[in-house]
């Protein structure tokens, strides 16, 4: 599931040229989104009963909002995007969707494995990962700020137990990037 997560996520840039590109990615954002939070509903770490999460989710959704907050007026104005409502709901729709794949199903299949080292791995394997899958996208001058971007939101993983507190935060940061570009 990861591995065709990934791969669907690495063709995406290719896809926005084909005819009723919208459309496709829509459908393949879905279709990753739910095999990945089917995938991830098992998934052991934080947030299990065996790992209670650390900090409570809204203060955990507080302090990733206000860092997605304060990094927009930091940046800027950043490259144009569409800003129509089809462009808010597929950048929800791929927010929650990466969320499902990176925080859900990677970052609880990473955890799984190396348990006996702790959070540290899947943090920083599902940021590495996320980060890298968007080079493709975005180019590798964005890296630095993916891999930031995926430390956050996989810190909120761990930190809230949760796939979907990190989902909520990258989908405000998505909506942020198309209504205030």
């Amino acid at each position: 599931m990861v591995a065709a997560g990934c791969a669907w996520l690495l063709l995406r840039p290719g896809l926005w040229t084909l005819p009723g590109a919208t459309a496709v990615l829509a459908a393949g954002y879905l279709a990753l989104g739910v095999a990945a939070a089917r995938s991830s509903a098992g998934a052991t770490g934080h947030g299990t009963a065996a790992w209670p999460a650390p900090l409570a989710w809204p203060a955990v959704l507080a302090a990733g909002l206000a860092a997605v907050a304060a990094a927009n007026l930091v940046a800027g104005a950043g490259f144009a995007l569409r800003s129509d409502l089809v462009a808010l709901a597929l950048a929800t729709e791929a927010a929650v969707a990466e969320e499902a794949l990176f925080r859900g199903a990677l970052y609880g299949l990473l955890y799984g494995f190396l348990e006996r080292f702790g959070p540290v791995p899947a943090v920083a394997g599902s940021a590495l990962a996320f980060a890298l899958l968007h080079v493709p996208l975005y180019g590798m001058a964005a890296l630095p700020v993916d891999l930031g971007a995926g430390l956050l939101l996989s810190w909120q993983r761990w930190a809230s137990g949760r796939w979907t507190v990190p989902a909520a935060t990258h989908a405000a940061a998505n909506l942020l990037a198309v209504i205030s570009r």
